[in-house]
């Protein structure tokens, strides 16, 4: 299997991952009318396609080895597939509520947020897993993504005119965040021991865990919706080529952000709270479309503008401090 020998190339998987986690979204802001809960089926086939086709390409660069995806798929333990297999369930939860929240809040407030605080708990965690990397830079870089977090917030709360609307975008971002945050440690978990799986083997088994937790959770949310009618399964059949086509590419940017992660992470110098932490700079990634492409604070005030501009500045400030972790030492 594909596997970087060196940081440089380790560090362009990592950018490379931000860059899909932070981009695939604009397919669901490009689906018009079209419910979220309609979109995320496209999105997970999207998802475990990808995983499929990574597998038997870059995957499967060696036939036979201990390391090739399929050999690697043989040899894993059941413990190790079911630490894979729940990582996609943790994640696929805390996702959907990141999709609800960008309907309601958009991609300027959910990512920040959301994925702003799973960076911060999912980078302590992975830590603790695997120490990997100088504290000081990761944690100081973490600290100043706080801080943007906050900043975000609060200009969201100047332009916002509905309380209710607010507070319900920014509580569905808190509990994406959470739940983002607690999905990698299954995952670099299955990376290591005895018998472990390879980045390849842990994502297609991840997809998997996806595909399997989308069919209740989905459907509760399109009988329970958080906005809106209930919406059915007549509902995403009548959906035209184009939305399915953006829905499934949408699945197949983050699939590719996620290998690229979960690569990166298997290189022992940079590490899993490293690879994770770099990759959710997706959150700057997002609020660059959200703020300059999407118009989402086209009519925010000077100090809403003001807090963006901070938020902007924390948040590359922190990434920077994360990028030098791994290299740099005291």
């Amino acid at each position: 299997m594909f596997v970087p020998t060196t940081y440089a190339v380790a560090l362009v998987m990592m950018i490379l991952s931000m860059v899909c986690w932070g981009s695939w979204a604009n397919t669901q802001k490009l689906c018009k009318n079209w419910r979220f809960e309609l979109f995320y089926w496209d999105y997970v086939w999207g998802i475990l396609l990808i995983c499929v086709f990574m597998g038997f390409t870059l995957g499967t660069t060696s036939p036979g080895s201990p390391d090739s995806f399929m050999t690697n798929l043989e040899l894993a333990d059941a413990h190790h597939l079911m630490l894979a297999f729940v990582g996609g369930i943790v994640f696929n939860i805390a996702n959907i509520l990141l999709v609800a929240a960008i309907a309601i809040a958009g991609l300027a407030v959910a990512f920040p947020i959301g994925i702003g605080l799973a960076l911060v708990i999912g980078s302590i965690l992975n830590y603790i897993i695997t120490p990997a990397g100088n504290p000081l830079l990761l944690f100081g870089g973490i600290a100043l993504v706080c801080v943007a977090i906050v900043l975000d917030a609060m200009a969201y709360r100047r332009i916002s005119q509905d309380l209710k609307l607010s507070t319900k975008g920014i509580l569905l971002s808190v509990l994406c965040g959470v739940g983002m945050g607690l999905f990698y440690p299954f995952v670099a978990k299955a990376l290591t021991g005895p018998h472990h799986l390879g980045p390849y083997t842990v994502a297609y088994v991840f997809g998997i865990g996806v595909l399997v937790c989308t069919v209740p959770m989905n459907y509760i949310f399109m009988r329970r919706p958080v906005s809106g009618p209930p919406v059915g399964f007549g509902d995403y059949l009548k959906g035209s080529k184009s939305l399915h086509f953006w829905g499934v590419l949408g699945g197949m940017i983050w699939g590719v952000g996620t290998i690229s992660n979960f690569v990166a992470s298997y290189v022992q110098m940079v590490g899993p709270a490293a690879s994770y932490s770099l990759g959710q700079g997706a959150t700057m990634v997002s609020a660059i479309w959200g703020v300059f492409v999407w118009k989402e604070f086209a009519h925010a005030d000077r100090s809403a503008k003001r807090l963006l501009a901070l938020m902007f500045a924390f948040f590359i400030a922190g990434l920077i401090l994360v990028a030098l972790a791994p290299v740099v030492k005291f």
